[in-house]
């Protein structure tokens, strides 16, 4: 499989060129057109017992569609439900871990699963809820707002506020805590932050959908009795 990002950052447009017989897993509603001969077929990739965790816990679909290209090979595009970024990771015999919500697509060879790397709390709404993406093939991640790439040395230490945050290396050690004391949890407009550890690659996106929602919500229409 081929990709080809279109439209970055803001109204990314993923583009998928498949071989022969080449089939691609695709997040549920991602799928934006195909050309002709293409077919899909529904299903709870990994099992029942796996679908339920991904779809309970990482807040992922239960269903994903699985694309298979005819014998003369085919094109899928793929977009996210916001607006922003999409990002492709090549991953070779490795493992990453995946925010809820940005996973968009990838080959036949990377399994999918569920990890918690985290607890939704009483004092925020973020929680490090992530999804296990491992093995070999290319990975199509999603993100709100544009990607940042951040490499981190062995020891290094770096600071994430949780809805920004789009993936991280496997290896890389987490700790999830509140950012300053209780009232400054309530009223900072901060919540939960992760306290990252290198070495490995860090992807935060540049806006937050919880963020966005606490603007946003306000400003809706309140039903009246």
């Amino acid at each position: 499989m081929e990709v080809e990002i279109l439209y970055r950052p803001s109204y990314s447009l993923g583009v998928l060129h498949l071989g022969p017989n080449e089939e691609v897993r695709v997040e549920s509603g991602a799928m934006v057109s195909m050309s002709q001969g293409i077919s899909v077929q529904t299903k709870a990739a990994g099992g029942i017992l796996k679908s339920l965790a991904r779809s309970f816990l990482a807040n992922e679909s239960f269903f994903q569609n699985i694309y298979r290209a005819p014998a003369s090979g085919g094109e899928l595009t793929v977009a996210p439900a916001l607006p922003g970024d999409l990002f492709l990771l090549d991953l070779k015999d490795e493992t990453v871990l995946v925010q809820s919500g940005s996973y968009v697509a990838s080959e036949m060879g990377v399994s999918l699963d569920t990890k918690w790397g985290g607890a939704k709390t009483f004092f925020a709404s973020e929680g490090l809820i992530m999804l296990r993406a491992s093995g070999t093939g290319k990975l199509l991640l999603s993100s709100f707002g544009a990607i940042h790439e951040v490499n981190l040395e062995r020891g290094q230490t770096y600071t994430v506020d949780t809805g920004h945050l789009v993936a991280f290396s496997e290896g890389i050690g987490f700790k999830v805590r509140r950012i300053g004391g209780l009232k400054s949890t309530f009223f900072s407009g901060e919540g939960l932050v992760v306290d990252l550890t290198g070495p490995g690659r860090v992807l935060l996106q540049s806006r937050s959908t919880d963020a966005f929602l606490a603007w946003l919500i306000p400003y809706l229409p309140k039903s009246r009795e």
